[in-house]
């Protein structure tokens, strides 16, 4: 009887945090900035493959899935949108990106697209000929080193 209270109040108490959290606006615009320029492509290849790769994080194309209204994932998701346009902004191109040319090198170490997002979005896994197609096409239309 006292383990099933226990139980009950253990629920309660998570359940009444989880709502709390919901109160954190921190991840829920989910609104996209306006493209202002987009990437200039080598080929609608290379496009298409950054598209499913590459756009939910450095783009102001993201796609907003249900979850990411639901703290504290809303929280890590924004941080990586957050994150990943400051790094490269493929619709932001009238401003410098200063680590465009490094782009190529962070698909070609598996650092990017992320174990994660890849997780939760299986159109973003890339076979071994898409993950060379999408290097050489960065490599291609950004180049490739410092700055861009």
């Amino acid at each position: 009887m006292i383990r099933a209270r226990l139980i009950l109040a253990v629920a309660g108490a998570t359940l009444a945090a989880f709502a709390l959290l919901q109160l954190v606006p921190y991840g829920r615009a989910h609104r996209n900035p306006p493209v202002v320029r987009n990437v200039v492509w080598d080929s609608p290849q290379t496009e298409d493959l950054a598209r499913r790769a590459c756009f939910d994080c450095h783009s102001n194309e993201t796609r907003w899935p249900w979850y990411a209204a639901v703290a504290p994932v809303s929280w890590r998701i924004q941080t990586h949108v957050d994150r990943g346009r400051s790094k490269l902004n493929f619709s932001r191109m009238d401003l410098p990106q200063e680590e465009a040319g490094e782009s190529a090198e962070t698909v070609r170490t598996g650092s990017m697209p992320p174990a994660d997002y890849v997780f939760m979005h299986p159109r973003a896994r890339l076979t071994r000929r898409e993950r060379q197609a999408l290097i050489e096409g960065l490599v291609a239309t950004l180049g490739e080193g410092e700055g861009h």
